[in-house]
């Protein structure tokens, strides 16, 4: 099989996530950068990394990489590239997308028409042609310009990794799927304890925790540009993903996953939501207020995207909303609680200042995870036969990523 250079675009400020997701599923980390990770893999790599990763915005499949000020040098640096090793005669191509930070092209149509251009010039003396159908399989193309270096992708996944195809049904303002599952893994949360979302939504919080819960790969129920690459990538390796992430599900376990909103018909919408992922089973959704909110179980995890108040009348909601939350938490003084949310008194209204907070970019939007750390639960007695090496180890085997807690913020 062929080697790759694979990028794995993520939410800024979740390099550290996606990373060790991307090294338990066995591959090696070749650089990790503002918003990316890129790693090394081969078809089957390209394949799995798209049905696996939960945190990936999508994978990329480096094609070249070039130092460009002018568009000349644009021109020529695409040109150079090999475009032939990976489109064939009738593949559709086109640069979907170019972004740039800190270079002087900056302009993103002059770019992707500049791209296209030394793209068609190279294979039409490769491929002896002077017209492409561009009737085959689409090869789209993302390019990212930083501080002058030019790094060009051809994009494998074709709709963004957080469509896993289970929200028909959204709230106002839902949170990716792909940031909820960082998020949740930048916790200690683990199956066995329970998970609380007060302001659920569509239910993202609590439906990816229980899919991480059950092992169910985020991507098993959609499809992807490059299953189309039949010239770069067989057929069965992606049958192949499909029936490893079937082998892993975990099917009879069970959960106390919980979610609440104050608005039925958004609860009624999650609901959906959950059964069309396949964890309707493992999650409790119910009509409920913050202020209602209570549990009689000890050390368990509220896991939320509270209101920010983006509109003038929304705002003025927000202290009651944050106190009525600040007073839950501490009716559960036992619990562990992270939120996020762009509103800049959080704090202030919750009535105690946060652990730790990690700044996150939810799209262009600046937001902060708050963590507010309960009490650890006392440990558990050993397991007859298992030894504190096996206790500490497991999982880690390829197919089947293991979070490791010690690297969770507490």
């Amino acid at each position: 099989m062929r080697t790759f250079e694979l990028i794995a675009p993520c939410h800024f400020g979740l390099e550290a996530v996606l990373k060790r997701e991307i090294y338990d599923l066995g591959y090696e980390i070749i650089q990790v950068e503002d918003g990316r990770v890129t790693f090394e893999g081969d078809e089957e790599a390209i394949c799995r990394a798209n049905i696996f990763l939960r945190t990936a915005e999508r994978v990329l499949l480096k094609a070249g990489q070039f130092h460009a000020e002018t568009f000349e040098e644009l021109f020529q640096g695409i040109k150079n590239i090999p475009w032939e090793d990976y489109i064939p005669r009738d593949g559709r191509f086109w640069a979907a997308k170019a972004s740039s930070i800190k270079s002087k092209l900056f302009s993103p149509s002059d770019i992707q028409s500049i791209v296209k251009k030394a793209m068609v010039e190279r294979l039409k003396g490769k491929y002896h042609m002077e017209w492409f159908p561009e009737s085959g399989a689409e090869y789209p193309l993302r390019l990212f310009l930083m501080k002058d270096e030019v790094t060009a992708g051809i994009d494998t996944s074709g709709d963004s990794l957080h469509k896993r195809g289970y929200r028909l049904m959204t709230s106002k303002a839902p949170v990716a799927e792909t940031l909820a599952a960082a998020l949740i893994l930048l916790t200690p949360w683990k199956k066995d304890r329970i998970l609380v979302d007060p302001f659920c939504g569509s239910g993202t919080f609590p439906i990816e925790a229980a899919m991480m819960a059950a092992n169910i790969a985020p991507g098993m129920n959609r499809s992807f540009t490059a299953e189309k690459w039949e010239n770069l990538i067989r057929r069965e390796l992606w049958q192949e993903a499909v029936e490893e992430a079937e082998d892993l599900i975990q099917r009879d376990i069970g959960a106390d996953i919980q979610g609440y909103d104050i608005d039925g018909e958004v609860v009624k919408a999650a609901r959906d939501n959950a059964r069309r992922a396949g964890v309707e089973h493992l999650i409790h959704f119910q009509q409920r207020p913050v202020s209602k909110l209570s549990h009689p179980k000890k050390y368990g995890f509220l896991i939320c995207n509270p209101p920010y108040g983006e509109r003038m009348e929304e705002k003025k909601a927000l202290p009651g909303i944050y106190g009525e939350l600040g007073e839950a938490i501490r009716r559960l003084d036992s619990w562990s609680a992270y939120l996020l949310t762009g509103y800049a008194d959080a704090e202030k209204y919750i009535g105690r200042k946060a652990d730790k907070n990690r700044k996150i970019y939810n799209g262009m939007l600046k937001t902060y995870f708050y963590q507010f750390q309960g009490p650890k639960p006392p440990k558990r007695g050993r397991q007859p036969g298992e030894t504190a090496k096996t206790q500490e180890e497991g999982g880690g085997r390829k197919g089947q990523p293991e979070r490791r807690e010690e690297e969770a913020d507490r």
